[in-house]
């Protein structure tokens, strides 16, 4: 019979895991055990992925707000810092924000507007348009911001995140200034010495400051980056990728996963003698059209994957062919010359009409979004995911 089924994406359940538990074998185990009890086999290029956070759980990565504190004053002093364009988020950036306000004397945050780098709104648009505030230019204080705006609560959390990062802040002692810009060089009129706390432009608002008279700079990429009084760290990402674990620890971002996912690549094979692709995976990269958050917090979608997964999707849009260039055939006539068709296509469709519309992104941004949506992040109880039929086309039978 014909195959009448393409992709097909499994969640995966597994045990709790806890630190030291072997995160290689617990996934090796859970597909083949699912395999057995499902009913289905595994097959050449199928992916396994399994969530970046039970990667860091096995591997005990964690840091405490006294170790980033630690961290932040190694670095930083009794200087007053510039904590400049962090993102809204109690899971993500709270905590490290009650860190890094521990041992400093003041902070002048500087919040990006109308919303933060992943999307999450101060303001809308509409409410800077009536204002007549240009989010590119102005400089706005906290109290011209409570002016023009009054308090504002994010679409689907319900918080002031402006009064949540002042609560926060104070509490630990330190004296605090908020100011709202875009521009990064802003922050220069209040201190020298900066944090950087974006994540995916982080690069270009470090050269800036640096270009513009900053005397210390450093991002959340640069701090727990080495362990701290034996705590968990991260050499590539520092703090970029961590989510609250407690009401005083963060779980960072894992380590070695490019080492991981080919482990686990080569005990499959030698369980089952199939070869599948692996990756570890984070948040994905879409855009909610309500909250307009564009999801992805981590520094990438996948920190580590097998070789397999490197490049794009090298696709043709089936319905180009057929409005194109088979315009004039239908049926089992339409069919074979399409099939026919991909089977002889180019290695490399970078630029061709017949790719137009495919998405144009890379494989491991596009599977690990598709994973995030798979096993969620509440109680599916599934950190592993199953990919099947990625890689297939309309020719395989």
């Amino acid at each position: 019979m014909e195959r009448l089924v393409g992709t097909v994406a499994r969640g995966v359940r597994a045990p709790i895991i806890r630190e030291d538990d072997d995160i290689c074998q617990i996934v090796t185990d859970s597909v083949i055990n699912a395999s057995l009890s499902e009913g289905f086999s595994l097959h050449k290029r199928d992916v396994i992925a399994v969530t970046e956070a039970v990667v860091a759980r096995s591997q005990g990565n964690y840091a405490t707000t006294d170790d980033i504190a630690n961290d932040i004053y190694n670095k930083f002093g009794d200087k007053t810092i510039g904590v400049i364009f962090p993102i809204l988020s109690r899971n993500r950036f709270a905590i490290c924000l009650k860190g890094i306000s521990k041992r400093a004397k003041k902070i002048v945050l500087m919040l990006s507007y109308p919303s933060d780098e992943v999307g999450n709104h101060l303001v809308s648009l509409d409410d800077l348009d009536k204002a007549k505030v240009n989010p590119w230019s102005d400089v706005l204080t906290e109290e011209k911001y409570r002016e023009l705006f009054g308090y504002k609560e994010h679409y689907f959390t319900g918080v002031d995140y402006v009064k949540y990062y002042r609560d926060l802040i104070t509490a630990s002692g330190c004296e605090l200034e908020i100011i709202f810009a875009n521009d990064p060089r802003n922050i220069l009129k209040y201190t020298k010495n900066v944090l950087c706390c974006d994540i995916h432009t982080r690069e270009r608002t470090k050269r800036l400051l640096k270009e513009n008279g900053a005397e210390l700079v450093y991002g959340l990429d640069d701090i727990m980056t080495k362990s701290i009084n034996g705590s968990g760290y991260n050499e590539k990402y520092g703090l970029l990728g961590t989510n609250k674990a407690t009401e005083d620890k963060v779980k960072l971002f894992p380590r070695n996963c490019f080492e991981i996912a080919k482990k686990i690549q080569k005990m499959i094979f030698e369980k089952t003698n199939t070869e599948v692709e692996v990756m570890v995976y984070g948040d994905g990269a879409f855009k909610d059209p309500v909250g307009k958050i564009w999801e992805l917090a981590d520094p990438v979608v996948s920190p580590g994957y097998t070789d397999g997964l490197i490049g794009q999707p090298n696709e043709v849009k089936l319905k180009y062919l057929a409005d194109n260039d088979f315009a004039q055939l239908k049926g089992e006539e339409l069919k074979a010359a399409i099939s026919d068709y991909i089977r002889k296509k180019d290695s490399n469709l970078k630029g061709q009409m017949v790719s137009q519309g495919t998405t144009p992104r890379r494989l491991t941004d596009l599977i690990g979004s598709l994973c995030d949506l798979t096993s969620g992040s509440g109680d599916k109880g599934t950190p592993i995911v199953l990919i099947q039929g990625y890689f297939d086309n309309y020719t395989n039978e």
